[in-house]
C-alpha cells in the first residue's frame, strides 16, 4: 500500500481540515441532489400519488439498507485506527472482511426482498394507490442491494485512510449515473416509480465496479492481488473478527433506532394524507442536503479522531474536535439562511402540485432550523464513530428514538406542526445523549486501548 500505508500524521490545521473535507462535501452534496432529481422527475409529472409512493418506498429502502450502514461507519473508525497505529496488513484485511460481509448481506436482502417489501408496506399507513407505487420503487432498488452494501464498505475504507478525493470520485460517478438513468427510465421509458428504483440500482452496480478500481489504485494492487497477499490466518483472526462484529453490532442497533425514527416521521406524514406526505418528503430534501454537507466535517472528524486514538495522542484528539466543529457551526448557519431565502423557489421547482407546494412552504422554517439544531448531533456522531465507542452511539440512538416517538404521540393533536416539532427536538435529544458520554471518553482516552470498549461482553 503506497500512500495509504503512511503512518506520519497529516497536519492538523484549518487548511488541512478543509482540504480533507471539501471533496467529502462535494460528494455528499451530490447525494441529496439525486433525491431532488428523483423527486423532480416524479413530481413534475403532476402525480402526487406517485411522488408519495417514491417518498414512502425510499423511506423503507433507507431503513432496510442503512440497517447495514455499519459497513461504512464502522469501517472508517477501525481503518483510521489501524492506519494510525501503523498496522498496514490489518488495513487491507479490514477491507476484505467488510467487502465479503457487504456482498453476502446484499445477496441475502435480494433473496428476501418480497417478504421484506410486503411486511414493510403492511406496517406503514399509505393508501393502496401509494403502496402500489412504493412497491414498484422498492422492487427496482432491491436489485442493487449487493452492490450498495459493498460500496458502503469501500467508501468507509477510503474515508478511514483520508482518501477523500477517491471517495469523491466514487460518489460523483454513482450519483451522475443515478440521475441520468432515473430520467431515462421515467421520462424516456415511462417506468414511473419502478424506473426511479431501477435507475438507482444500476448506478450502484456502476459504483461498485469503479470502487474496486479505486481500491486497487490506493492499495497498489488489484483486489485479487490484495486477497492473495493477505494471510488467511489474519482474515480469520478471532480477536479482530470479534472486535469488528462488536463495533458493527452496536452501530447497527444505533442505526436501526435512528432509521425507525425517520420511518416514524414518514409514517406520521402518511397518516395525514398523500399531500402532507409528499410535502414532508420535499422538505426532507432540504434536511438531507444539510445533513450531507455537515457530514463532510463529521466524516473528517471520524478519520482524524480515529487516527489520534490509534496514536494515543490526546492533544491531537481535542484539536480535531475543535477545528471540525468550527467549520460545522459556520456551515450550519449558512445553510439555515440559504434555506429561508431560497426555499420557496426550490419547492416550486420540485413539485407542480399547488397543495403540496403550499404545505411545504408552511413548514419550511422547520427545515431551515434543523442545520443549526442538528449540527451538534452530527458532529458528536463523528467523534464517537471515529473513536469506535459503539456503546455510547447505541444507547444515545435508542434513547433519542424512544423519546422522539413519545413526543410525537403527545403532539398528534397539532397535526403536521406536531410532526415537525418532534422531529426538530429529536436532534437535540440525540446530541444530549452523546454529550453525557463525552467526559467518560476523555477519561478513558489515556487509560484504555481503542479495542477495549468494543470487545464483546
Amino acid at each position: 500500500m503506497p500512500e495509504a500505508s503512511a503512518t506520519t500524521p497529516a497536519p492538523l490545521t484549518r487548511r488541512s481540515i478543509f482540504a480533507q473535507a471539501w471533496p467529502i462535501m462535494l460528494g455528499q452534496a451530490s447525494i441529496p441532489l439525486v433525491g431532488i432529481v428523483d423527486t423532480a422527475v416524479i413530481g413534475r409529472t403532476g402525480d402526487a400519488v406517485a411522488l408519495a409512493g417514491v417518498a414512502l418506498g425510499a423511506t423503507i429502502i433507507t431503513l432496510v439498507f442503512w440497517t447495514f450502514g455499519f459497513l461504512r461507519m464502522g469501517m472508517t473508525g477501525l481503518t483510521a485506527q489501524a492506519q494510525g497505529s501503523g498496522d498496514r496488513s490489518e488495513v487491507e484485511a479490514l477491507l476484505l472482511r467488510a467487502l465479503a460481509l457487504g456482498l453476502g448481506l446484499g445477496l441475502l436482502l435480494l433473496a428476501l426482498s418480497w417478504p421484506i417489501r410486503e411486511a414493510a408496506l403492511a406496517i406503514m399507513s399509505g393508501t393502496p394507490e401509494v403502496d402500489g407505487e412504493a412497491a414498484g420503487y422498492m422492487q427496482g432498488r432491491f436489485f442493487g442491494a449487493p452492490a450498495a452494501l459493498a460500496v458502503y464498505a469501500i467508501n468507509g475504507w477510503l474515508l478511514g485512510l483520508g482518501r477523500t478525493r477517491e471517495a469523491l470520485a466514487l460518489q460523483i460517478v454513482m450519483n451522475l449515473a443515478n440521475m441520468g438513468l432515473d430520467i431515462w427510465f421515467v421520462w424516456g421509458m415511462g417506468l414511473g416509480a419502478y424506473g426511479v428504483g431501477l435507475g438507482t440500482a444500476c448506478a450502484e452496480g456502476i459504483a461498485l465496479a469503479l470502487g474496486l478500481l479505486l481500491v486497487g489504485r490506493v492499495a497498489g494492487a488489484n483486489v485479487l492481488a490484495v486477497i492473495a497477499r493477505t494471510p488467511l490466518v489474519l482474515l480469520a483472526d478471532r480477536e479482530k473478527l470479534a472486535r469488528l462484529f462488536a463495533v458493527n453490532r452496536d452501530i447497527m442497533i444505533r442505526t436501526v433506532a435512528l432509521l425507525i425514527l425517520f420511518t416514524w416521521f414518514a409514517n406520521a406524514g402518511a397518516r395525514l394524507g398523500a399531500t402532507t406526505l409528499a410535502a414532508n418528503h420535499v422538505l426532507l430534501q432540504f434536511v438531507s442536503f444539510a445533513a450531507f454537507i455537515l457530514d463532510a466535517f463529521a466524516f473528517t472528524a471520524e478519520e482524524r479522531i480515529g487516527s489520534a486514538v490509534g496514536q494515543r495522542d490526546r492533544p491531537r484528539f481535542l484539536r480535531a474536535i475543535r477545528l471540525t466543529t468550527e467549520f460545522s457551526l459556520a456551515s450550519g448557519a449558512l445553510l439555515a439562511l440559504a434555506f429561508m431565502l431560497l426555499g420557496g423557489p426550490v419547492i416550486d421547482l420540485l413539485t407542480t402540485d399547488p397543495d403540496v407546494r403550499q404545505t411545504a412552504r408552511t413548514f419550511l422554517p422547520f427545515a431551515a432550523l434543523i442545520p443549526l439544531v442538528g449540527m451538534p448531533s452530527w458532529m458528536l456522531d463523528g467523534v464517537f464513530i471515529g473513536a469506535t465507542r459503539g456503546t455510547a452511539l447505541r444507547n444515545a440512538g435508542v434513547a433519542s428514538t424512544v423519546l422522539y416517538i413519545a413526543l410525537d404521540l403527545g403532539l398528534r393533536p397539532f397535526d403536521n406542526l406536531g410532526v415537525w416539532l418532534a422531529m426538530t427536538a429529536s436532534y437535540l435529544l440525540r446530541a444530549g445523549g452523546l454529550a453525557v458520554y463525552f467526559p467518560q471518553l476523555l477519561r478513558e482516552f489515556d487509560t484504555r486501548r481503542p479495542e477495549d470498549e468494543s470487545r464483546p461482553t
